[in-house]
């Protein structure tokens, strides 16, 4: 879709404390920075798809390969980080979505270093999107399971490369001088799965595609039988939130600017 038509495209977003209509127009490229494969499809795949839909060009960037998941004891550790990239890959397809880095970091064991920011900063000078999308860097109470230590590590890397490292010439002058990468300057900042959210994207009519994405990730699935339900609970619950109304499904993020 050309830049011309995307003018006409518009994106539902429930923002505290009523609705309204978001023009996605200066929104022409979205880069999605996860700790894991199947972190961005429980996050964020239908707004994704809600994006793709609108000419919106979204990429991936996985921290890890996923290599410490998986519940089958029967198939080797050396064999889950690829399947967990082919997995990635096949349900970033069904959202629309066919760039995908894997930076390769060992899952468990990520921490906030310079080579991680490094990395993050180098694929957002390379993609200059005008939207982040990544993982809340606060850790909740009251939902442990949103705040797995890589999912922490990878929202305070991805925030700092955001700010300063990707728009700074002078910070890992490397990347200008070796790889001709300029800098770029991000100008918002979505965080899932953190406290509070104050933009609520109705997803809805995407719901069957976010269960496809998340279905792709066969080796972390133990209930797929369950799983719609689940995923419509937890969006019905979401949108509850947003103040839209009863029978739709939300995802939830934190805006932050940051241009």
């Amino acid at each position: 879709m050309t830049r011309s038509a995307r003018r006409t495209s518009q994106v539902f977003i429930a923002s505290l404390p009523s609705s309204a209509m978001a023009d996605e127009l200066d929104v022409e490229r979205i880069l999605v920075i996860a700790a894991h494969p199947d972190d961005v499809d429980y996050g964020a795949a239908g707004s994704v798809a809600t994006w793709t839909d609108a000419g919106i060009d979204v990429s991936y960037c996985i921290v890890t390969d996923g290599d410490a998941g998986g519940f089958d004891p029967d198939v080797g550790r050396h064999e889950i980080a690829g399947i967990r990239q082919q997995e990635q890959v096949a349900a970033a397809k069904e959202v629309g979505v066919t760039d995908v880095t894997f930076l390769g970091h060992p899952d468990g064991y990520l921490e906030v270093s310079l080579a991680l920011r490094k990395d993050i900063a180098r694929v957002i000078r390379t993609v200059r999107p005008q939207r982040v999308v990544t993982q809340s860097p606060e850790r909740r109470y009251e939902f442990v399971y949103a705040s797995h230590p890589d999912h922490l590590v990878a929202g305070e890397a991805t925030m700092c490369a955001v700010y300063p490292d990707s728009r700074n010439q002078f910070w890992f002058p490397e990347l200008v001088e070796v790889e001709g990468l300029e800098p770029w300057t991000v100008d918002e900042v979505y965080l899932m799965g953190g406290p509070d959210a104050d933009v609520y994207i109705d997803i809805t009519e995407q719901l069957d595609r976010k269960v496809a994405a998340l279905l792709r990730h066969d080796s972390q699935m133990t209930d797929p039988g369950g799983l719609e339900t689940r995923i419509r609970g937890w969006g019905e619950s979401t949108a509850g939130a947003g103040g839209l109304e009863s029978g739709r499904c939300a995802e939830s993020f934190r805006r932050v600017p940051t241009a």
